[in-house]
């Protein structure tokens, strides 16, 4: 008879984090959210076949929406009628911060939605209520109807320290639930974005957005919001908007629906070494004023082109992207004492903020009948700026974006923004845009500079042989 031998009990490994308590009671807040978009379709027939599955590998396993296909007309039978259907248009997630229903997440998570659904962990489903939406943190507060829910308590991400375990719990492709982990890489990491972010190499892709970033002690310390990405997919960088800035934005959001920060109007760039060194300067720090705008409030203060902003409130200012955030913050109406150094001294001068005006869009002409525009071998069709445009966006040339498609609409081009430069040309107008882009050799990269709102980007695409 053979003699089964005893189990061996694994040893336990010592200094390695165990999370499964705490995933366990962070799990029921963590939510799925799907957002769907009303869309006119002919009733009978339409893409059908391989379109729609390939509009289903997009949405799966991508988060997106693949760009729809203009519709085609029969021939000799007119357009087909059409009706109004929900389409699929992404997927994300959230996480509840309320036990009445309030739903943090992404503002990338839901723009453009018609409609937004969040699916709890106990397969409930709600259709939310989008409270507000701040494009410039990427944090979007939604309201579902409920009691007694499952929520997250709020931690402290200014208390964060690199080399700290953490957790992001989401719906990366769709996969509910999905529990990851990591360490925190840098606590403030400055992208050029309006926020300092979080940096951890938690595996975060996409359906990843608008979850939670979890410590230890299972608090929320940051949304997840974006990768650093070549390929599209995780490759060990990954950032969170800090819970304290998207907390201080909720609030706004669920008071009045908007966000409103403070603005001084100066555009500011690094000081360097070098020019630390030749004005006085004991080590690079501060901003440089490049520009004051007219009429602006740091003009009506005193602030001259050439100076450097040293602090703000006392607070000592070490990059430049420190201030737009500490001015964001305050309250329109206040006053502030701005700290510069000019002509090898220090003074104090007081402003008066006044309010960040919104992001600014083109839009389009109304009341008058255009033809149809064909998309370029970038997959854009593009339109002149009208006057009042030019002067609402302080444009001299570019270009507005009516559509975008194929390689444009992969690469994150859509209604409204506005074309800049193709390549190293500046773009006047829509026909020389045009016969640019005819000229283009399709084996090779253009790069387009876009503005979107009040910043601009370069976004490299590859023209389509046609």
């Amino acid at each position: 008879m053979a003699v089964t031998a005893p189990a061996i009990a694994a040893p336990s490994v010592a200094g390695l984090p165990d999370f499964t308590d705490m995933v366990e009671k962070a799990g029921p807040a963590v939510v799925n959210i799907r957002t769907t978009a009303k869309m006119r379709s002919p009733q009978n027939g339409g893409a059908g076949g391989d379109d729609e599955e390939m509009q289903e590998f997009f949405r799966r396993f991508f988060g997106v929406p693949m760009p729809r296909q203009p519709e085609r007309t029969p021939r000799g039978n007119g357009r087909q009628p059409q009706q109004e259907e929900e389409v699929p248009r992404g997927v994300g997630s959230g996480f509840i911060v309320s036990g009445d229903g309030f739903v943090m997440t992404n503002a990338h998570v839901i723009d453009g939605a018609d409609d937004v659904y969040v699916t709890l962990n106990d397969k409930r489903e709600f259709k939310a209520k989008v409270i507000g939406a701040d494009k410039r943190t990427d944090v979007a507060l939604v309201k579902i109807e409920g009691a007694n829910l499952p929520r997250l308590p709020i931690g402290d991400s200014s208390r964060l320290r690199a080399g700290e375990w953490v957790v992001a719990i989401g719906s990366p492709f769709g996969l509910d639930n999905t529990v990851t982990a990591g360490i925190v890489s840098t606590r403030a990491r400055d992208t050029g974005d309006y926020l300092q972010l979080i940096q951890t190499d938690v595996a975060v892709n996409p359906g990843n957005s608008g979850g939670p970033l979890i410590n230890m002690r299972g608090e929320v310390v940051g949304i997840n919001s974006q990768i650093y990405s070549r390929s599209g997919g995780y490759m060990g960088i990954s950032f969170a908007v800090p819970i304290d800035e998207a907390m201080r934005v909720a609030d706004q959001l669920k008071t009045s629906g908007k966000v409103t920060r403070g603005r001084i109007g100066v555009q500011i760039g690094e000081v360097t070494k070098d020019v630390a060194e030749s004005l006085g300067l004991s080590r690079a720090q501060g901003a440089q004023v490049q520009r004051v705008e007219p009429g602006s409030p740091a003009e009506k203060g005193g602030v001259e082109t050439g100076d450097i902003i040293l602090k703000y409130n006392g607070v000592a200012i070490e990059r430049s992207s420190d201030l737009p955030r500490l001015v964001g913050n305050t309250k329109p109406g206040a006053r502030a004492t701005v700290s510069v150094w000019r002509k090898g001294a220090s003074r104090d001068l007081q402003v008066t903020i006044a309010e960040m005006e919104g992001e600014k869009v083109a839009k389009k002409d109304e009341g008058k009948s255009k033809p149809e525009r064909v998309a370029n071998a970038l997959g854009l069709s593009v339109a002149n700026l009208s006057e009042a445009q030019r002067r609402e966006l302080n444009l001299e040339s570019g270009v507005l974006v009516e559509s975008a498609e194929g390689a444009a609409a992969r690469a994150g081009l859509r209604t409204g923004d506005i074309i800049l430069r193709l390549n190293n040309t500046d773009i006047k107008d829509a026909g020389q845009f045009n016969a640019l882009v005819a000229k283009l050799d399709t084996k090779k990269m253009a790069v387009l500079l876009v503005r979107r709102g009040d910043s601009s980007q370069f976004v490299p695409l590859r023209p389509n042989a046609q």
